[in-house]
């Protein structure tokens, strides 16, 4: 159901989960704060999409401080009911607890890399198994932490909506036995831990998860559902370093304001000479970006407004009407005027 543009990525919330984890077990900042996708803007706009990569990062560089049993218990504390938005009460406000995992699992990528982890849920007589499948290495101990927290997080959301808690029959884990698993053993409530599985998953007995939520209320799961959609439907994934720095530089650029190379460096947490170092790694300048952005705004206001020719060029950052036509006439071959009668939604060539 979602696009394959968001492929690749996941939520700020879970970056923000992840990174409250690090800072938790003692990571210091400056193993994951240049990380692509972690600059606090980006952290704290829910339509914003992190680089799975940057995410995964985050967690490897936390299991070199604490083992990955004691992280998975870690990142399941710090998600309170909340933290993933509507995902989170789509589990929490369905008729039962299994009618809102199905929805969660339908609706996973609003949290998580679909392209890579997705949630199962399967009805076994008179058990519910519910599922996380992740095809990274067994040994690779980031991976078994995002694995035991799966199902630390399911659980908790699946106890909320029940409003107590529920303890699962049996638990596996596609993850090489530990030594000692007593903080898993906590997490789950249950010693019934089978590791090096073919599957990640927590069983619970049906009765628990079939039985009505207590503040279910008609109608809200659909609506809910809607949001979750809408809200792939406006993410905005940043995938690798250009998409990244076109972000920034849009942001950064107001009516006829274009912002300075230092400023958008510094929301990029880095000097004016590695910006200008790594746009040069990307074949582009700093110049040419800005000109293309110049374009984009003064394109759109002479197709979409009836703005004059000199507003428009105060606004795009031209020092004035004669200067947008030249960068026009550079850019289409043509003039302001004939640009316009093409109309809204042309093409820009």
């Amino acid at each position: 159901m979602v696009s394959a543009a968001l492929g690749g990525t996941t939520s700020s919330a879970l970056a923000r989960v992840s990174i409250g984890a690090a800072r938790a077990a003692g990571v210091p900042a400056d193993r994951y704060v240049n990380l692509l996708g972690l600059a606090a803007r980006h952290l704290d706009d829910d339509l914003c999409r992190i680089p799975a990569a940057t995410t995964n990062r985050v967690a490897e560089e936390t299991t070199v401080r604490i083992h990955w049993t004691e992280l998975s218990v870690l990142l399941t504390r710090r998600s309170e009911l909340g933290s993933f938005g509507v995902w989170d009460y789509l589990v929490t406000c369905a008729a039962t607890p299994l009618e809102g995992i199905r929805d969660a699992s339908a609706h996973l990528a609003v949290v998580a890399d679909d392209a890579t982890d997705s949630l199962d849920v399967t009805e076994d007589g008179d058990r519910v198994v519910v599922s996380h499948v992740n095809h990274a290495d067994l040994a690779h101990e980031a991976a078994c932490a995002v694995r035991g927290y799966a199902l630390g997080l399911y659980q908790r959301r699946l106890s909320e909506a029940a409003r107590r808690p529920l303890v699962p029959v049996r638990v596996t884990l596609a993850a090489k036995a530990p030594r000692r698993h007593h903080a898993l053993t906590e997490l789950y409530g249950t010693r019934a831990i089978e590791f090096e599985a073919p599957t990640t998953s927590i069983t619970f007995r049906a009765a628990d998860v079939e039985a009505a939520t207590p503040h279910a209320q008609p109608g809200l799961s659909a609506v809910l559902r809607r949001h979750a959609e809408q809200t792939l439907a406006t993410a905005v994934p940043l995938r690798d370093w250009p998409a990244l720095f076109r972000s920034a530089l849009a942001r950064a650029y107001g009516d006829g304001n274009p912002p300075g190379l230092p400023a958008v460096a510094r929301e990029l947490a880095m000097s004016p000479r590695t910006l200008q170092r790594r746009l040069d790694d990307h074949g582009t300048t700093w110049t040419e970006e800005v000109d293309s952005v110049r374009r984009a705004a003064a394109t759109r206001l002479l197709r979409d407004t009836d703005l004059s020719v000199a507003a428009v060029a105060a606004r795009s950052g031209y020092a004035d009407a004669r200067a947008l036509r030249r960068a026009v006439h550079r850019w289409y071959g043509t003039t302001p005027a004939a640009l316009r009668r093409t109309g809204p939604g042309s093409p820009t060539g």
